[in-house]
């Protein structure tokens, strides 16, 4: 039996581990973050984002399934424990009776705006400060391409035009551009609201 197998060579296993180890590592320091200050895991946080970016604060619940890289039925949990504590709104879909949508309320954008703050201040930390421009803009392109790789060449700047990764339109952000991760002006926060 011939082994077509394309090993790594030292210097692509030592680039996997690095990216492996280094994604863990920001990710653990996120999660902790996250729990510990705002008491809300970082995929809560993820999903409360993307439908604090979309128009009328609000998806329907399978484009944010796909949107959040999760299963339905994950996504239907996280939802449902998003509900219980007031900041997700879930409502049937006139046009389709098996669809429902998900729906940011007023106390959901309040407490991702507060959980906002130290979230960025550790993406800022970790990620940002420690690399140099170069990097930053070596880190991005190497993104964009794998994304674009794995999601079937959807673009060079996201996953999906109209997905994660991609840039949100003005009208699905507030017009700030920010995903989550900006401080919008007062403008954009009323237009959130």
């Amino acid at each position: 039996m011939a082994d077509d197998t394309r090993w790594l060579d030292a210097d692509e296993q030592r680039t996997w581990r690095a990216f492996l180890t280094a994604q863990r590592l920001l990710f653990d320091r996120l999660e902790r973050q996250l729990q510990h200050d705002a008491g809300l895991p970082l995929a809560y946080y993820e999903i409360m984002v993307q439908l604090s970016e979309a128009p009328d604060r609000r998806l329907r619940m399978s484009q944010l399934a796909d949107w959040s890289l999760s299963s339905r039925s994950r996504l239907s949990h996280a939802v449902a424990r998003l509900e219980a504590a007031g900041w997700v709104r879930r409502q049937a879909c006139e046009e389709d009776r098996r669809g429902s949508w998900a729906e940011l309320t007023d106390a959901g954008l309040a407490k991702l705006d507060d959980a906002a703050h130290g979230h960025v201040a550790a993406v800022r930390a970790d990620l940002f400060d420690p690399l140099t421009e170069a990097q930053l803009h070596a880190l991005r392109e190497a993104g964009e391409a794998l994304v674009a790789h794995l999601t079937g060449g959807a673009g060079a700047d996201g996953v999906r035009p109209d997905g994660p990764g991609a840039p949100p339109t003005a009208e699905a952000d507030g017009g700030d551009g920010t995903c989550g991760l900006a401080a919008p002006g007062p403008a954009a926060r009323a237009a959130r609201r």
